[in-house]
């Protein structure tokens, strides 16, 4: 019993570092692509507008709602103890700093990440990949660099786009549910925030979508098994990000505080 754990143990270790190394081996040849820049800048302008534009939908409806959510949840604190000259304060602080880049960036992951994975790995097993390589045309130049460029972009755009919508919800829902005046929101909020709260988030936000990137990139043109192996790495792309999201939140926090 005993032996067969440390076997399952072990197995899982060494594929966890399998995919990690996997992932840093691939940034290096991002690196190595971008310095001088090589890279299809056609098919960066594509990916900017499937996964930025195409999203932006999606961004708006999830930040809209996250700025009201907050404010419902403090909505009963704020009429109990008069703090109504907190409300704009507290919800950008926790807009800017944490709720909005990590939000956006886990939807980002879901939407964008899932979906790049999915169509790296079709590429993968449809052979396609190896027909750039047929025609010396390099892979990680033509499509693996104009992705990660691409998703580090617009994450970083959406999130400030997402900043504002929800910080816009907040200020209505504050409006209705716990009778704070738009002027009294801005006020609060203009004269307690720092363009350090906004920045700190923003470095998150590239920093996701940097991670996301990789992770999604890496699964999928790692793909084997056909199409259960293209749904298996779509998974643990996603699962990837997402704990890469919550560790780096982490390491940046600490670290700018």
């Amino acid at each position: 019993m005993t032996g067969n754990l440390l076997a399952r143990l072990g197995e899982s270790f060494l594929l966890i570092a399998h995919e990690v190394g996997g992932v840093i081996h691939l940034l290096f040849k991002v690196l190595v692509a971008l310095i001088p820049p090589r890279f299809d800048r056609d098919e960066l302008w594509r990916n900017l507008y499937k996964m930025g534009v195409r999203s932006v939908p999606i961004i708006i409806l999830t930040a809209f709602f996250t700025g009201g959510i907050m404010v419902i949840q403090s909505a009963v604190f704020v009429k109990k103890f008069g703090a109504t000259s907190l409300v704009g304060w507290g919800a950008g602080y926790a807009v800017f700093r944490e709720v909005g880049p990590i939000l956006l960036g886990l939807m980002f992951s879901g939407r964008v990440g899932s979906n790049n994975t999915a169509e790296l790995g079709t590429m993968v097993i449809t052979e396609q990949i190896d027909g750039l390589r047929a025609l010396a045309i390099d892979p990680v130049n033509y499509l693996i660099v104009p992705r990660v460029l691409a998703m580090i972009i617009m994450l970083f755009l959406l999130t400030i786009l997402g900043d504002i919508v929800a910080i816009a919800g907040a200020a209505l829902f504050g409006s209705v549910l716990a009778d704070v005046s738009f002027a009294a929101f801005w006020t609060s909020f203009s004269q307690n925030l720092h363009i350090a709260d906004l920045t700190h988030g923003l470095v998150k936000a590239a920093v996701f979508g940097f991670i996301v990137s990789l992770t999604s990139c890496w699964f999928g043109i790692s793909v084997k098994g056909g199409a259960v192996g293209v749904g298996r790495a779509v998974n643990n792309s996603v699962v990837a990000a997402a704990l890469g999201i919550v560790l780096s939140d982490y390491i940046i926090t600490y670290t700018l505080s």
